[in-house]
């Protein structure tokens, strides 16, 4: 765990990191992507640490993967490529660079490292870890092996190293229907978020057996929640992602992973729009879709929110929390994610 006033003392000694309203004067064409949800003041604040984390990127040939639950001066300030557990995967597989750094949760960072052995692959904050991930271990798919012989363990990308390599597949929410209709088995397992799987059993022909693991994000949100949202704003649409409980996406309007989401929202251009997710996912298209009014509830990824420019800057400079996956586990582990990227790729996905 970084120290801050470690943190804070070293950064001092190699850039000026005052607030400066002149520096965020000249970054206009950055500060567009986000003045909707960031005030002036706040992006003087940020300001001093894009410039010298988009400086140091050029200087150490490093990429950053942001993922969709970023804050807005981390996905639209630093964030070399932005996009979902899919999307981080196969960007993290084709970039040239010599460093990623991982704007995301732990497992991401292991997912590049196991996808891209010869980078360096450094977090900003090696306590941003995931509920979800942390819910199933391999012991875990041995005993579902166990109680379903023969079916194959479908696990969802939002797991560790350890769990991946035990295996067959990965999914993101956005392939996990096409993924497991693609199995030959009639039953699949499912680890470890029992309502992505519950959700997909609905939209699947097999029969989904599962890990019962949740998101501490979206399992918060009930029918209920958008059923009284709905009274109060008539017109508003619900839009859920499938880590929610079945009885959440059934009474939304659409349902889909967080890229899936984007595009929802970009083609329909609803007048009022609840994103039943993450928060910072409607921050972040918020400027890009100024007909749309995101209105709440939200709930927040306490772990997404360890992320910080000064933590992304401070890993950068000093080349610490550097990933490392056992190179045997690593190789069963790029073996079930590789086999999702080449489906997904075949399906179209």
């Amino acid at each position: 765990m970084l120290d801050q006033v470690h943190v804070r003392s070293v950064l001092a000694d190699h850039y000026d990191l005052a607030p400066s309203p002149e520096l965020a004067a000249s970054m206009q064409d950055i500060y567009a992507k986000m003045d909707r949800v960031v005030t002036p003041p706040d992006f003087a604040i940020y300001a001093p640490y894009i410039k010298a984390i988009n400086a140091l990127k050029k200087e150490r040939n490093a990429v950053i993967l942001g993922h969709n639950y970023m804050t807005p001066e981390i996905y639209h300030g630093v964030s070399d490529f932005v996009g979902d557990s899919l999307q981080l995967a196969m960007k993290a597989q084709d970039v040239k660079a010599d460093i990623i750094v991982q704007a995301g949760v732990h497992f991401m960072a292991e997912t590049s490292k196991i996808l891209s052995p010869e980078k360096t692959v450094l977090m900003p904050d090696m306590k941003a870890g995931c509920s979800l991930a942390e819910s199933i271990t391999a012991e875990g798919i041995e005993e579902m092996r166990a109680k379903y012989p023969g079916a194959p363990v479908v696990s969802y990308v939002n797991t560790t190293a350890e769990v991946k390599a035990a295996s067959d597949i990965c999914c993101t929410s956005s392939n996990a229907v096409q993924i497991v209709n693609a199995m030959e088995s009639d039953t699949v397992i499912m680890t470890p978020d029992q309502y992505l799987a519950q959700n997909v059993a609905n939209e699947s022909h097999k029969n989904v057996v599962y890990w019962p693991g949740a998101c501490i994000v979206h399992e918060q949100y009930t029918a209920q929640d958008l059923r009284d949202f709905r009274e109060w704003n008539p017109g508003t649409q619900m839009i859920a992602h499938p880590e929610c409980p079945p009885e959440v996406v059934a009474e939304a309007d659409f349902s889909g992973s967080t890229s899936g989401i984007i595009k929802y929202v970009t083609e329909q251009k609803p007048k009022m729009a609840m994103l039943i997710t993450e928060c910072s996912m409607a921050a972040n298209i918020a400027d890009e879709l100024p007909g749309v009014d995101f209105v709440g509830p939200c709930n927040m990824c306490p772990y997404m929110k360890k992320i910080s420019l000064e933590k992304i800057l401070y890993v950068l400079h000093t080349g610490e929390n550097e990933v490392l996956v056992d190179p045997e586990m690593a190789e069963k582990a790029r073996q079930s994610v590789e086999a999702m990227i080449d489906l997904s790729r075949e399906l179209g996905l």
